[in-house]
């Protein structure tokens, strides 16, 4: 009854109900006894007594004057009571976000900053099990000054999300939503304010406060995924969109370390290196969904073309991403360009040109596991584009088409591939460039392939640049591949067809398959040392680097070298060959005698050298004067080459003692007359004397005395014409066969299993020359020996060679009684030079012998 009689008479103005003590019932009541305080605009009445504690302290913190600041004393006892009521602190947290919206609709700025102040010192001090629902109302009150029109304000709220999102909870949020800001921040990013320096300030906030987004999401689970399309979308574009703004992008580095200090504070250096955070950030599932948006927005705004700033984006991707994830932005990329492929050839060679940026700058081995179907889709594309540059059109099957196709356009695309295609080679390991360039020349057309050679004039073309094209890419990898094995750098398969392709009258094709030959033989860098053909009188000066040749070098050449001088041979007789093949025909012979020679393969190279000397003297195929004296120049400069390498003074004095006369009598059938812009030529040729040649009977004397094999360079080089030739449409060169293959195909042991019982009889030999049945099956089974001896593994066929030793020398001997006492030939007896009779008997090399003829 006491306590409802003091309540009436407070209300009714008689005692004060509060304070200490029995006096204060008797003190007069004064305005602030009833809650009414003197506000910061006027007088505000509330009950101070029943007012909640929380919000007295609130209240505290604003002074009377917002310019004064936060009271920080204040500050300090608010931050003291949310420590220590942790519950309280929602409360706290709405409450501010009241007072702020309030001010903000009032337009009470100075009280606005004072409350964001106050949020972050209590955002930064309590990190307690209750700060979720206080983050709650921080977030609101950030969306409020986002959402504002004042520039500052947005500025304001950004700063302040921006430190939250430095901030590490304690706790999980399940329900926090982060889609308004990835918008409105994406929305800052792209101001148009129409001053400068505020529309500056704001798209620098709006990028900060994306960064801050991606900081505060990316390693939390429980949050909602910046990963998202939805996101990222949105959030990309707003980053490329702020590099774009930057002059001379192309010349500045992609590392923002080397920025200075002015470009640190533009929104193009702050985007880089927020999109530098989040590429850093990506998992391998996180990769597509971050390139995506890339890509798009590079076709959108026609970047492609220009290929400046794409190709610095992808700089900064490849710089940024996690080396492993490389190639998963390849692939991306390439499959865009599958998705282009109908596109202008401009876009297709910018996104090609990008390719290869990509790729240099990509860790060795990270185009992944499926590296032939990158190289795939580059050659498809390739296909394609020399289709559309034939036709004139995208649609190669109906011919329609609403683009107008420029040639050029394509062929700069068709290089940009090529040149990507080496760069992507470059990258892979050994083993898988070897693989490409298998692949790759299994995709050439070639005459004697089962592949389909299209017929009609545009079928040739069209078989015609897809051979050059896919030969150049070829080209473009063998320049990059270093291997010291020849056997594993030319596998017989892939030897085969790019020989084959050696054979096609094209002088430009011919010419290319030189260049990738060089190219492998190549391995210590000396074909620069001898670009231009000459006969230099001392080749020291050229500091050439001679290695002695391996085992496995070896091994390939007696598999492959009477292969590789055929096909030499072959292309020497060409009438449509111009400096450049002579050229590169000189650096093959040089290079050979270099990295693969030993004393058996300098003898043959002096005789293939020598039989193409022969060809221009005879000159059976009618050859133009410059091609007669370009081979007549060949060789001279070969044969002057050799004789410093073997270092055999009598060989050199007759290599010197030539070339002097030709210096005196013919220098035009030297290099340094022939291979010159203009050079000086003669049409007789045909009357030149017997001491401007290389004479095979002296060079033999001379070499025999110094322990070469005399036999073998008495003997002429004859190539071997196989079925290939006929394929290529080649000029029939006659069907003798060369003593070094007639002797290798005649070392199989097989022979003499299958028929061991084989009498060798004059009458044998005769029914074999005159039946035409039997001579197809011989032919047959030479060419299957020939290519058994090539492709067997040399201890193979020396395991065969030896099989039967009793046996061969028993086969010899009666050889060799057919020989030395042949029977009388039925034309009788001729006279010798000499007067003396001489039975007329088959020449040796004429005859047909068994298998283990010889060993």
């Amino acid at each position: 009854m006491r306590s409802r009689e003091m309540s009436e008479r407070c209300w009714q103005g008689a005692l004060r109900p509060v304070g200490g003590g029995r006096e204060a019932w008797k003190r007069p009541l004064v305005m602030e006894d009833f809650g009414v305080v003197r506000g910061r605009q006027g007088v505000c009445g509330c009950c101070g007594a029943l007012r909640p504690r929380y919000k007295r302290l609130v209240d505290n913190i604003f002074p009377e004057d917002p310019e004064d600041g936060l009271v920080k004393t204040n500050m300090e006892k608010l931050t003291f009571y949310a420590l220590s009521a942790p519950e309280k602190l929602d409360r706290i947290g709405a409450y501010l976000s009241e007072r702020l919206i309030r001010d903000v609709s009032r337009h009470r700025y100075g009280y606005v900053c004072i409350a964001m102040e106050a949020l972050d010192q209590l955002l930064m001090a309590c990190h307690c099990q209750s700060i979720n629902l206080f983050v709650e109302s921080f977030l609101k009150m950030v969306a409020k000054l986002l959402e504002s029109e004042k520039p500052n304000l947005q500025i304001l709220g950004t700063n302040s999300f921006v430190k939250f999102a430095n901030i590490e909870e304690d706790t999980p949020s399940y329900h926090r939503s982060y889609d308004f800001f990835v918008s409105r921040f994406s929305e800052m990013c792209h101001s148009s304010h129409d001053d400068l320096e505020i529309r500056t300030k704001i798209r620098m906030s709006g990028i900060k406060g994306l960064q801050g987004v991606v900081r505060k999401t990316v390693n939390d689970e429980l949050q909602a995924n910046i990963w998202d399309p939805q996101h990222m979308d949105k959030i990309v574009p707003s980053l490329l969109f702020n590099l774009q703004h930057v002059e001379e992008a192309e010349s500045r580095s992609p590392s923002p370390l080397q920025a200075t200090e002015k470009e640190k504070e533009s929104p193009t250096e702050l985007a880089e290196r927020c999109l530098r955070e989040l590429l850093g950030r990506a998992a391998y599932g996180n990769i597509k969904n971050a390139i995506t948006p890339v890509l798009i927005h590079l076709d959108n705004h026609s970047l492609w073309e220009p290929k400046i700033f794409a190709t610095r984006c992808f700089r900064i991707i490849m710089y940024s991403i996690q080396p492993q994830h490389s190639h998963l932005v390849i692939q991306q990329l390439l499959g865009h360009l599958d998705a282009n492929s109908k596109s202008a050839a401009t876009v297709r060679a910018g996104i090609v040109e990008v390719l290869s940026e990509a790729a240099v700058i990509a860790a060795s081995g990270s185009v992944g596991p499926t590296v032939l179907e990158v190289f795939n889709t580059l050659l498809r594309q390739l296909r394609l584009s020399i289709d559309y540059a034939l036709t004139g059109s995208y649609n190669c099957i109906t011919g329609v088409s609403t683009k107008i196709i420029k040639e050029h356009e394509e062929r700069m695309f068709q290089e940009a591939v090529i040149k990507t295609i080496g760069s992507f080679a470059s990258t892979l390991p050994t083993y898988q460039q070897s693989e490409v360039m298998a692949f790759i020349m299994n995709k050439v057309p070639l005459p004697s392939s089962q592949q389909s050679i299209e017929a009609g004039k545009a079928g040739e073309n069209r078989n015609r640049l897809t051979q050059i094209m896919l030969l150049k890419s070829l080209l473009q990898v063998s320049v990059g591949f270093q291997c010291s094995n020849m056997l594993t750098a030319l596998p017989s398969a892939f030897l085969d067809r790019l020989l084959s392709a050696a054979l096609m009258e094209d002088a430009e094709i011919r010419l290319f398959v030189l260049e990738i030959l060089i190219s492998f033989i190549d391995r210590h860098d000396n074909r620069q040392k001898f670009s231009t053909i000459s006969t230099i009188s001392d080749i020291s000066v050229l500091k050439l680097k001679v290695e002695k040749c391996s085992r496995q070098d070896t091994v390939f050449m007696k598999k492959h070298s009477q292969q590789l001088f055929r096909h030499i041979y072959l292309i020497c007789k060409e009438e449509s060959n111009i400096q450049a093949h002579y050229e590169a025909l000189y650096s093959m012979l040089v290079l050979i005698s270099i990295e693969l020679a030993n004393e058996e393969v300098v003898v043959d190279l002096i005789r293939l050298v020598l039989a193409v000397q022969e060809i221009a003297q005879i000159n059976e195929d009618n050859l133009t004067a410059y091609n007669r004296c370009a081979l007549f120049a060949l060789g001279a400069a070969y044969l002057n080459l050799i004789s410093q390498l073997i270092t055999v003074p009598t060989f050199c004095q007759h290599i010197h003692e030539v070339i002097q006369m030709r210096q005196k009598e013919a220098p035009y059938l030297l290099p340094e007359d022939v291979f010159v812009e203009r050079p000086r030529l003669s049409k007789s040729l045909d009357r030149l004397g017997p001491e401007v040649f290389f004479w095979q009977s002296k060079i033999s004397e001379v070499l025999g005395g110094s322990g070469y094999n005399a036999d073998r360079l008495s003997t002429p080089y004859v190539p071997q014409l196989t079925d290939e030739d006929r394929l290529s449409k080649r000029k029939s060169i006659g069907e003798t066969i060369s003593l070094q293959v007639e002797v290798e195909s005649r070392n199989s042991p097989e022979r003499e299993q299958r028929a061991p019982a084989e009498e060798i009889t004059y009458e044998t030999l005769k029914k074999a020359i005159d039946s035409v049945a039997v001579e197809e099956q011989e032919r047959e089974r030479r060419r299957q020996v020939v290519e058994k001896f090539q492709k067997a593994p040399f201890e193979e066929i020396a395991a065969h060679c030896g099989a039967r030793a009793t046996l061969l020398q028993s086969k010899l001997n009666q050889i060799f009684e057919i020989t030395i006492r042949p029977p009388p030939s039925p034309s009788g007896t001729i006279t010798a030079a000499y007067g003396q009779p001489q039975n007329h008997s088959i020449p040796v090399y004429e005859m047909k012998f068994p298998d283990l003829c010889v060993y």
